[in-house]
């Protein structure tokens, strides 16, 4: 609100009502306080303006949302060039006024109005009072009070502008991602901690954005502007790839999160409809919106061998609420268990009750994020079957884990 008189800004809040919204009520209440007809909010794009918000009760045949006029018809560039004031008591003493369309066509005889700026410095459009009878008490504390409520308003406006453009910028990103293909898997090996023998991989998609950015933040993005199914089936798409190219004795762990498993579309991209190498890992704990359907859907994937996942096992009641419902074929320990497990007995606890849960379910049990040997000794004495963690294997290109593999 720079220069904006000190007195306006300090009655502005007593003076915007405290619900509802915002522009339309900073119209309306500027409008009973200047004791006008018409308040609006206009956006001027090229040689036009158009009506994004209005207050004219009585009025609306000559001011509704959505109106638009010529500027060469009203009074804005005039404003902003110079040519006319921002407060104007009556028209009929500035002979450009009557050159003007807009002052027959209300007609207008008092006018109060500022320009609203976008964050660039850039206009955005007019904040504007109007009346049809002149208002000679008009004076400059009313043009501070009107420009305090207008830089308020300019706040809103440019919250929801930039808003607007951050998810343009997300879809136009994710759109390109799909669009292009720029990602690769990654595959971090599963061991058994018996023999430490590989028994299956875990694919992480890895996004070839420069900077770097961690996948779950790209797959945000696409939820927060409505494309994480299509994203995540591309990904799952890819990973089932890398199947056939895989040792037959190894099985391949692919995410997902419930919403997109429940559309149903996973199954139509499992190579030859056998799943008997692969394991789909729910990763995502937030409310599942139809239960039933995604029990369905778990139940169709299990009718072609595809094992059924559920991680960060231990890390709150949600996850233990899924291993209720879903009924894994595998449960993965969450890594706060498994970080330390060797030196806390409260871990350790935990860690062996989700072995015993998972032996009176029939699942199998990994155990995630294990970054010392002392980890892994451990929770291999207490009864887990399977790990990961950089102790065991950091992610590597799958490219690279493959042509390993075939050389081996």
């Amino acid at each position: 609100m720079t220069g904006v008189a000190p007195a306006a800004i300090a009655l502005v809040p007593r003076m915007v009502p405290e619900a509802g919204d915002l522009k339309a009520n900073t119209l309306a209440f500027l409008r009973n306080h200047l004791d006008m007809d018409i308040a609006f909010l206009s956006e001027i794009k090229g040689h036009q303006m158009e009506l994004r918000a209005v207050d004219a009760p009585g009025f609306e045949h000559f001011a509704s949302v959505g109106d638009v006029f010529e500027l060469d018809e009203v009074y804005c560039l005039h404003i902003l060039e110079g040519r006319l004031p921002e407060l104007i008591r009556d028209t009929k003493d500035i002979p450009l006024c009557d050159e003007i369309a807009f002052t027959s066509q209300i007609p207008v005889r008092a006018h109060v109005s500022v320009p609203i700026w976008r964050t660039d410095k850039s206009v955005y459009g007019m904040f504007c009072i109007l009346g049809r009878s002149p208002r000679l008490s008009l004076n400059n504390r009313d043009l501070e009070v009107v420009k305090a409520f207008a830089a308020l308003v300019a706040d809103d406006v440019n919250t929801t502008l930039d808003g607007e453009e951050q998810t343009i910028a997300k879809r136009n990103a994710i759109e390109d991602i799909r669009r292009t293909g720029a990602f690769d898997i990654s595959l971090q090996p599963i061991q058994c901690l018996k023999d430490q023998s590989i028994a299956g991989y875990e694919a992480l998609c890895r996004f070839e954005h420069v900077p770097y950015r961690p996948p779950n933040l790209w797959f945000q993005d696409a939820a927060d502007v409505g494309l994480q199914v299509q994203l995540e089936l591309d990904v799952i798409e890819r990973a089932f790839g890398l199947l056939p190219d895989m040792p037959p004795d190894c099985y391949l762990s692919v995410n997902t999160s419930a919403k997109t498993l429940a559309t149903g579309q996973i199954a139509s991209l499992v190579p030859d409809r056998d799943g008997r190498n692969i394991i789909m890992e729910i990763t995502e704990h937030s409310a599942i919106e139809d239960l039933d359907v995604l029990l369905m859907e778990i139940d169709r994937l299990r009718d072609m061998n595809i094992r059924i996942a559920v991680d960060d096992a231990g890390a709150g009641y949600s996850g233990l609420q899924q291993i209720i419902r879903l009924r894994p074929d595998v449960i993965k320990l969450d890594m706060s268990l498994t970080q330390n497990v060797d030196q806390d007995v409260a871990r350790r606890s935990l860690a062996s009750a989700m072995v015993k849960f998972a032996a009176d379910t029939q699942a199998k049990v990994v155990a995630e994020g294990i970054e010392t040997e002392a980890e892994r000794q451990t929770l291999r004495r207490i009864g887990v079957e399977l790990g990961q963690g950089y102790h065991l294997g950091r992610p590597t290109p799958a490219r690279d884990v493959l042509n390993k593999i075939k050389s081996a």
